[in-house]
């Protein structure tokens, strides 16, 4: 007797193959492949019609606040996505007790929580023991690290430091961590040396992990970010990822199809390097990357301090202004009428939401980048904000790259309740449901090959175990969906919308979505690398 048995689907195993004949049958959270008709389950599901997967990995989540708030993880469950893989640069461990303090003054959540965790390990303990609808893997970030033992400043660490920052990486990877993760734009980031990351990636690859990075630059200094990129790579011996590979503003463009060259000689090279994209033209990241990175050295008080300081105000205003390759100047590659708030602290810059800052400094009679400025001051944090800066045409020939997976790069939200206080990116509601609801209904990608990228390709890259396929044995993290019924309906204007045509889902052998609704089970689990 099986505990579940889903029959009569479409049977994608998530290797890329063509369907197979047969039913899928759960006993103990593990998958049994079965003959058409065989055996008997508690749970009969028929799935006539539907096409049935292996759960999907959102290989760039930022649900370490939103699955505190609320553990269901509506917004991606109602996509596939049975893993949610954290670390891009942040992880929420570990910590020291500044950072405790510091964590959430910096990000532009309304969402309250007490940090009872210390380490990366009991941060991710903490979400399965809460109770979570998805399973959670995570990367320690460099931006993390640096900032336990170095700080907010500018400098290198002393050897001494190194060592230190080493053992952290070392510990986070006894734990379970998949590797190392950075965000090379922001600061405290933006300060660490090449040779810096691969000494931290050289304790990486001592585990099997990966490498995986937001690179210092997807604008002007993209082509040598990703030579950086490459270097890191091949000087540490880990596995390598981009995040979100992309050209930023339109001069850049052009520049992706040398970026696919190079990292295509990279992997013919032997260099073991992959990619990870979100089906969007716009970005979602702070207010505060209109700024130069010096801007924030010391941390947020000091940030703030500095754009009051009517000297350095004024040179702050001066070089947004200027294009330049020193650093990602966001305010340049987007224009103040491609920059729309999306998320604040203070609750009198509402209004702002779903505005553009062209419009908002018509509206208060002043230079976008004085605006610009005093939103910052005003809502002392970094202000969630998309930027429209990428191009369509890119976005479907990135799709095609057979190295190429996806992550949302944004929170698991439940279009209610404490989420719906801000805005947010459409990508954080529909990246899952538009490859296969628009991108795949138009021909750009195969529908087998969709699933292979994000199922099985990615649990590869991870070095994660006995999950991704639709095989005996392995976890029975499943997604069963409407191929043609798929629909991704969240928008810029109205983002707070969950994806159609998802109707089962299980994570561990567990039903947590039925007919569409969520059964209101937790069975998620901290998925460690090797594991």
């Amino acid at each position: 007797m099986y505990d579940t048995i889903i029959r009569n689907g479409t049977v994608y195993d998530g290797t890329g193959g063509d369907p197979l004949d047969v039913d899928v049958g759960v006993r103990n959270g593990r998958i049994q492949l079965l003959e058409r008709g065989e055996g008997s389950g508690e749970n009969e599901v028929d799935a006539s019609g539907l096409a049935v997967s292996p759960g999907f990995v959102n290989m760039l989540s930022w649900s370490v606040e939103s699955l505190i708030e609320d553990g269901r993880a509506l917004g991606t469950i109602k996509q596939g996505v049975t893993l949610e893989v954290m670390g891009e640069g942040w992880s929420w461990g570990p910590l020291n007790e500044r950072m405790k303090r510091e964590l959430k003054d910096v990000f532009s959540s309304p969402i309250e929580y007490e940090v009872t965790w210390s380490t990366l390990g009991e941060y991710l303990q903490t979400l399965e023991d809460r109770g979570i609808s998805t399973n959670v893997a995570s990367f320690v970030g460099a931006t993390t690290i640096r900032n336990y033992v170095i700080g907010h400043e500018n400098r290198p660490p002393s050897p001494d430091e190194m060592e230190r920052m080493k053992a952290l990486v070392r510990q986070s990877m006894e734990e379970g961590a998949l590797g190392l993760g950075s965000s090379l734009i922001y600061p405290p980031a933006f300060y660490a040396s090449t040779e810096e990351l691969i000494e931290l990636s050289r304790v990486v690859a001592e585990y099997g992990g990966m490498y995986i990075s937001h690179i210092r630059s997807e604008g002007a200094n993209f082509l040598r970010a990703l030579d950086e990129f490459i270097t890191i790579v091949r000087e540490s011996g880990a596995k390598g990822e981009v995040y979100h590979l992309k050209a930023a503003g339109r001069s850049n463009w052009v520049k992706l199809d040398e970026a696919i060259e190079r990292i295509q000689d990279a992997r013919a090279s032997g260099l073991r390097i992959t990619t990870d994209m979100y089906m969007y033209t716009a970005a979602g990241t702070g207010l505060s990357s209109t700024l130069p990175p010096w801007a924030e050295e010391g941390g947020q008080e000091k940030f703030i301090e500095r754009l009051q300081d009517p000297e350095t105000r004024a040179e702050l205003r001066a070089l947004m202004a200027e294009p330049t390759d020193k650093w990602e100047n966001l305010y340049v590659e987007a224009g103040p009428e491609n920059i729309m708030i999306a998320a604040v602290k203070n609750d009198r810059l509402r209004k702002y939401i779903g505005r553009r800052i062209s419009d908002i400094a018509e509206e208060r009679g002043q230079d976008p980048r004085d605006t610009i400025i005093d939103l910052l001051i005003e809502d002392n944090s970094r202000i969630g904000t998309i930027y429209f800066i990428m191009s369509e045409e890119n976005v479907r020939k990135k799709i095609q790259l057979p190295f190429m997976s996806f992550g949302s790069d944004a929170a698991s939200m439940s279009a209610e309740g404490v989420f719906v206080k801000n805005s947010a990116h459409p990508r954080a509601y529909g990246n899952f449901a538009r490859l296969i609801g628009k991108y795949v209904r138009e021909g750009v990608i195969p529908l087998k090959e969709a699933i292979r990228r994000l199922t099985s390709f990615s649990c590869t890259n991870l070095g994660i175990k006995d999950r991704g396929l639709l095989k005996d044995g392995y976890h029975a993290d499943i997604a069963v969906f409407d191929p043609d019924g798929v629909q991704d309906n969240a928008t810029y204007e109205n983002p707070h919308r969950l994806a159609t045509g998802f109707v089962h889902v299980w994570v561990n052998g567990t039903q947590v979505l039925k007919d569409g609704s969520h059964t209101g089970e937790f069975p998620g689990k901290f998925v460690k690398r090797g594991q």
